[in-house]
């Protein structure tokens, strides 16, 4: 993990949980060693972080000047608030708990009235929860090579359990009801593909970069889509018949 990889993540466990927090806990949390975690708060405080505590007794946050102040409506952070909560649904946790990190980290910057209010939000989304089927394969490392514009190379199962092995360049993420679907260019179809990542039974980086392309390979599928969605509303309407005519009576 990078340096400031781990000094973020152990700043969002300080904002995140209840203070003060033993060095046991962060060190859990932040998945480094109690020995990295003490390090990283001395990092952290000669770096003009303001943590209170020590060893055995707790630490917490008391300012942050990294993060300026911030300032939200009433409603804009219910909606904040909401948005984070309705990543629960998706059945990704890594995602979620980054969502909840963020708001963490803004709620940090506000004023003391505006934080006490999005601790008692009133708006919720639930949902009965879908069952989502397993995925096998490191979504981290797909997410990855969308941001890099990296190629992966799958094997991968489709709907009549038949296998193959392709090289697709991935070009983002779309997370339905019921599962995570990845929108790519098959390098071996030649054209664009949705795939199913729940299908996959290996994912690995591949070595064909795609940058700067993906935005207009994107670009393209989008139209595409577009097209098909104008065609099929098109048909619907010509398959609908024309109501009869009325007549009034004299």
């Amino acid at each position: 993990m990078a340096r400031q990889d781990r000094l973020m993540r152990l700043l969002a466990a300080l904002r995140r949980l209840p203070a003060p927090v033993t060095a046991e806990r962060l060190a859990a949390e932040t998945e480094i060693s109690q020995r990295q975690l003490y390090r990283d708060i001395a990092t952290l405080r000669a770096g003009g972080v303001l943590i209170d505590g020590a060893a055995g007794y707790g630490y917490t946050l008391t300012e942050d000047p990294a993060l300026p102040p911030q300032s939200f409506t009433r409603l804009e952070t219910e909606a904040l608030m909401l948005a984070v909560g309705s990543l629960d649904e998706l059945g990704d946790e890594r995602l979620a708990k980054a969502g909840r990190d963020a708001m963490a980290r803004i709620i940090a910057t506000l004023p003391d009235r505006q934080a006490r209010q999005s601790m008692h939000a009133i708006m919720r989304s639930w949902r009965i929860p879908a069952e989502r089927p397993q995925i096998a394969v490191d979504v981290d490392l797909l997410r990855q090579a969308c941001w890099d514009e990296t190629s992966v190379t799958i094997t991968y199962r489709d709907r009549q359990e038949q296998v193959t092995q392709r090289e697709i360049l991935p070009l983002g993420l779309s997370y339905s009801p019921t599962t995570l679907m990845v929108v790519g260019w098959c390098l071996l179809r030649e054209g664009y593909r949705t795939f199913e990542v729940a299908r996959m039974d290996r994912l690995e980086l591949g070595e064909t970069s795609f940058r700067p392309r993906r935005v207009e390979l994107l670009r393209r599928y989008q139209a595409m889509r577009m097209a098909e969605w104008e065609a099929q509303k098109a048909a619907e309407r010509q398959a609908i018949p024309a109501p009869a005519a009325q007549t009034s009576a004299g």
